[in-house]
């Protein structure tokens, strides 16, 4: 008669500790990691703009900017990468009339657009100056700014974030006196989070004194097994 209570009693109770028993030999965990570092290089862009009556004034004027731009930076051209001044545009802007009896008047507006990258940053305030004297427009932000080296420097992001990983994988199994283990599943997430700029040049008097820093972050969420 107790053999026939207990054999039931068994079957029911070891369903429930199976579960129990698999969820104790994983562990799911994050890790983090980051790389922090000065960009070394630039893509950068200037325009020279003019305006006139006659569209052929203002097509002359704007190549005479560049005429004096090219001389300007001759000794640094050679170190521009990726360098393209073929972008040039002409379009006419209507002036409001000053008496509603004048017809409104048109002027031609010229336009020619210079980009290039340097991966030397001490030619920068050089060829601000330059472009100051010439009177072309630009603006530099941060968004400009980035390290020859980018994809290295996001692998290492991740390595960091995996090492940071397993070890508190480690640290959790060593409270439960356990060892860490092989991944199980393991999910990468990587960012990338510009610390602002200490300078930017955005007006024609301006020269950057400081380009700052910048920060590439990485995670990953990991499960390891417990043994």
């Amino acid at each position: 008669m107790i053999g026939r209570i207990c054999k039931p009693y068994t079957l029911l109770v070891l369903p429930l500790l199976l579960p129990a028993i698999a969820l104790a030999g994983e562990v799911t965990l994050t890790g983090e990691g980051s790389v922090r570092y000065e960009p070394d290089s630039a893509r950068l862009e200037f325009t020279a703009r003019a305006e006139h009556d006659l569209p052929q004034k203002a097509t002359a004027q704007v190549a005479s900017l560049m005429a004096q731009w090219r001389d300007g930076i001759s000794e640094y051209r050679s170190k521009l990468q990726e360098y393209s001044d073929a972008q040039v545009n002409l379009y006419t802007r209507t002036l409001p009339a000053e008496d509603r009896s004048e017809e409104p008047r048109t002027r031609a507006v010229a336009s020619q657009t210079v980009s290039f990258s340097i991966s030397d940053l001490s030619l920068l305030n050089p060829i601000l100056q330059e472009a100051q004297s010439v009177g072309m427009d630009y603006n530099l932000g941060p968004h400009q700014f980035f390290h020859s080296d980018e994809t290295g420097m996001e692998r290492q992001a991740l390595a960091r974030a995996i090492a940071d990983a397993r070890a508190r994988c480690k640290f959790v199994a060593s409270q439960l006196n356990q060892a860490c283990g092989d991944v199980v599943t393991i999910q990468v997430n990587g960012g990338y989070r510009p610390v602002p700029m200490m300078a930017e040049a955005k007006m024609a008097s301006d020269t950057v004194s400081s380009v700052g820093e910048r920060e590439i972050q990485a995670s990953v969420s990991a499960t390891f097994e417990l043994e």
